[in-house]
């Protein structure tokens, strides 16, 4: 084999590497979303019907209903410490949470669907993240949720579900804090 041959098919390796490792993977995914990839488009959703009722408990056994949130715009996120996606934008949820999380007509619930309740705590320790990490405590509807992880969910101030996202996006671009923002002014 010549050598030339032979550096090709190390960089190839080394290039499959990259994708495949996960700590690898996010960080290529992080670089994306801040060239302007992954930006994610709202348009609220009309509701009608009744709003869901959806249980959480986070790490300290406090229960939070959903219903007990009304009058408040929340936004919901569905990750794993295990996923890619989920670990590549959660950064931009911190730069959101950090934005709104003074904000008394804003809540952020980050929910860990494994219930992994050790793994999710360390994992946000180890990132200097203070994303508040919640765990379902009832069955999540599948408009909410239908096994993609990440997803992410908006409620309205009347809890219904302003709108959706399924798979990785950056969440701290001026776009969404507006959308937010106009829910927020509803």
């Amino acid at each position: 084999m010549k050598k030339n041959q032979y550096f090709k098919y190390v960089l190839y390796a080394l290039f499959i590497g990259l994708f495949i490792w996960p700590t690898s993977r996010a960080f290529i995914q992080q670089q994306l979303m801040r060239i302007g990839f992954f930006q994610p488009k709202f348009e609220t959703k009309q509701s009608s019907g009744v709003a869901e009722n959806v249980s959480f408990v986070t790490p300290q056994d406090v229960v939070i209903h959903t219903k007990d949130l009304h009058g408040k715009v929340v936004f919901i996120n569905f990750w794993a410490t295990w996923c890619g996606p989920c670990i590549a934008e959660m950064p931009s949820i911190q730069t959101l949470y950090t934005k709104f999380k003074n904000h008394p007509d804003v809540v952020f619930l980050l929910v860990e669907v494994d219930g992994n309740h050790a793994g999710a705590n360390k994992f946000i320790q180890d990132r200097g993240f203070d994303l508040p990490v919640v765990f379902p405590q009832s069955n999540i509807p599948p408009t909410w949720l239908d096994g993609t992880i990440p997803s992410t969910v908006i409620l309205n101030k009347k809890g219904f579900l302003a709108d959706s996202k399924k798979g990785m996006y950056d969440y701290s671009g001026k776009g969404v804090e507006e959308y937010i923002q106009s829910l927020i002014d509803q």
